[in-house]
């Protein structure tokens, strides 16, 4: 299933447009995510990867362009259609509720993919726990599930909402600047877990990252966007020696 790209990708993307008022955010965008890969979307300011990741999980149509997922078109699903057919996300921001337990919060994200959130009016118990704990255990969180999330320090926060969108069992994770906001050593290790567990599950990581140690040290491959254009795709060491890479990250846009 690790062949480099069309054969086994768990997401493939053709000729992806979206303008906005006659200027194109995002042009003629083509790739593929083969499962358990790691592969970082990178590129300055404006270079339009979050207008790339909307049109990618529903949020956004594209005006033209194929998004499939295990060789389906989601063109034109929403969000949640999207999600329920494995498709997780993680945001800039995290997206926990604070006086929830770590373990409600997992929970929770558990109920909501097994279709029973309506079932949410009692508090949680047992439903879900074992499942729970073992995902908090896979991403080392096992020792604080009984605190809520609103104390927790930002980066093992960022580590609850992994084990959530790990609840939904996705064959694509896809991961909007996980993290922002997290010290330098803390990146790496989320990265580095991240990868681990996309390794060991089969699950494709789309990610957009700022720090390149993190880029270069975690992802299979790298894609940079410039202005909308794909301008360079590639292994880590071959997008770094990239001259139009290096144009872009320290020529004109610095």
């Amino acid at each position: 299933m690790s062949s480099g790209h069309v054969n086994g990708a768990v997401l493939q993307v053709e000729g992806l447009h979206k303008a906005f008022g006659g200027v194109q955010a995002v042009a003629d965008v083509s790739f593929a995510v083969s499962a358990g890969e790691m592969l970082a979307l990178i590129g300055p300011n404006g270079a339009g990867k979050s207008t790339c990741f909307n049109m990618l999980n529903g949020q956004l149509a594209p005006d033209s362009g194929i998004v499939r997922l295990a060789g389906r078109n989601i063109v034109g699903l929403r969000p949640r259609a999207v999600w329920r057919l494995g498709v997780g996300r993680t945001f800039q921001i995290t997206a926990t509720f604070v006086s929830l337990s770590v373990r409600e919060n997992v929970q929770m994200a558990l109920y909501s993919h097994a279709g029973k959130l309506r079932a949410l009016l009692q508090r949680f118990g047992a439903a879900f726990r074992a499942e729970a704990d073992a995902l908090l255990a896979q991403v080392g969180m096992l020792d604080q599930a009984e605190r809520p999330c609103g104390v927790l320090a930002y980066g093992d926060l960022k580590r609850v909402e992994l084990a959530m969108a790990l609840a939904n069992e996705p064959r694509l994770l896809l991961m909007d600047e996980p993290t922002a906001g997290m010290a330098p050593k803390e990146r790496v290790a989320l990265m580095e877990l991240t990868a681990g567990l996309a390794r060991k599950r089969n699950i494709a990581v789309l990610f957009t990252e700022h720090d390149m140690d993190v880029v270069f040290s975690q992802a299979d491959r790298i894609i940079v966007l410039d202005r909308g254009e794909l301008i360079a795709g590639g292994t880590p060491a071959e997008v770094r020696a990239n001259p139009n890479v290096r144009a872009v990250y320290l020529g004109s846009a610095h």
